[in-house]
């Protein structure tokens, strides 16, 4: 086996364009691109080459805000990166595990996608849970949907919807200054617990936004209560799929969110979508909505010098080798 490390930018393009399926929003090159324009973290891409033939392909980057290497581009909120969709590429776990080794630092690799490679790695453990929507589990009929929850739940939720809808609730759609709106709310909710409080987190969101808009893939939601915005939404649609990508709310309309959520979902109905991701954390809307958790996973590596070099982990690591 031979192991090649890549640096050069064109380089690791070509190299995931090649060997990174492309299934999802964030699988796609130019999206990720948007968050490395905005961190620049430094590239260390592997490809594993059994005879010439490529068997592993692991693209991470240097994460200095953590002290670790992650999967490309590296992009952090309160340390963590939040880009989901990724995935272990590699023929068995011994050429994941030469490629671990050959990385030059401490691994943390996140929001993994469940694979054939988990079952056989020790190292694996539950990161986060996403939820997803699936229309066609309810034949796109938001009535057969609202047809699984117990009477009470379905009378609570819709209650409270009509109580929103009471005060003249309008949508409108696509508005691009509305980004900035849905910016604004986001930081008036989390302080410096937003996404956005980061400048760098921020401005790569404005390149996601203008990439999606010049690819016909972006679609903003906002809730008006009169000239006022209650709500907005930003989400992406590609390859069957409806991906809710950021939002913003505002605290004089208690219970907005849970109306914007259901307006996503009669809209992914209508367009007939294979599924729609709000990804991960828990707003207690998801789990009352019914949507479907998905389990994604970590994997935490220290290259076998560094266990070596930590006594309490030194036994392990001789077990190891």
């Amino acid at each position: 086996m031979e192991l090649e490390i890549l640096r050069n930018p064109d380089e690791c393009r070509a190299a995931w364009q090649k060997y990174w399926p492309v299934e999802g929003l964030f699988d796609l090159w130019a999206v990720r691109f948007c968050f490395h324009a905005a961190f620049d973290r430094p590239l260390l891409f592997l490809l594993a080459r059994n005879n010439g033939r490529v068997e592993g392909f692991l693209p991470l980057c240097w994460n200095e805000d953590s002290g670790n290497y992650v999967i490309f581009p590296g992009e952090t909120w309160q340390g963590k990166t939040w880009l989901e969709q990724n995935r272990l590429i590699a023929r068995t776990p011994e050429v994941l595990t030469a490629m671990l080794q050959a990385v030059p630092g401490p691994v943390n690799l996140r929001y993994l996608n469940m694979g054939p490679l988990m079952d056989s790695l020790e190292s694996v453990e539950q990161d986060e849970i996403g939820y997803l929507f699936h229309p066609a589990r309810h034949e796109f009929s938001m009535e057969k949907y609202w047809a699984a929850f117990p009477g009470k739940s379905r009378k609570k939720i819709l209650a409270e919807i009509d109580r929103l809808k009471a005060k003249g609730l309008t949508f409108r759609f696509d508005q691009e200054e509305d980004i900035e709106a849905m910016f604004q709310l986001n930081m008036n909710a989390f302080n410096e617990y937003s996404y956005f409080y980061d400048n760098r987190f921020y401005n790569a969101f404005k390149r996601l936004a203008a990439f999606l808009r010049d690819t016909n893939m972006l679609r903003i939601t906002t809730v008006l209560a009169g000239d006022e915005i209650a709500a907005v939404d930003m989400g992406a649609m590609f390859n069957g799929s409806y991906t809710l990508l950021a939002g913003g709310t505002n605290s004089n309309f208690l219970g907005i969110a849970k109306f914007i959520n259901l307006h996503h979902l009669e809209w992914s109905c209508r367009q007939r979508f294979e599924k729609v991701d709000f990804l991960c954390g828990d707003f207690n809307w998801k789990a009352r909505f019914r949507l479907t958790p998905r389990p994604l996973y970590a994997l935490n590596h220290l290259p076998l010098e560094s266990l070596m070099s930590t006594p309490y982990l030194r036994e392990k690591a001789l077990a190891y080798a």
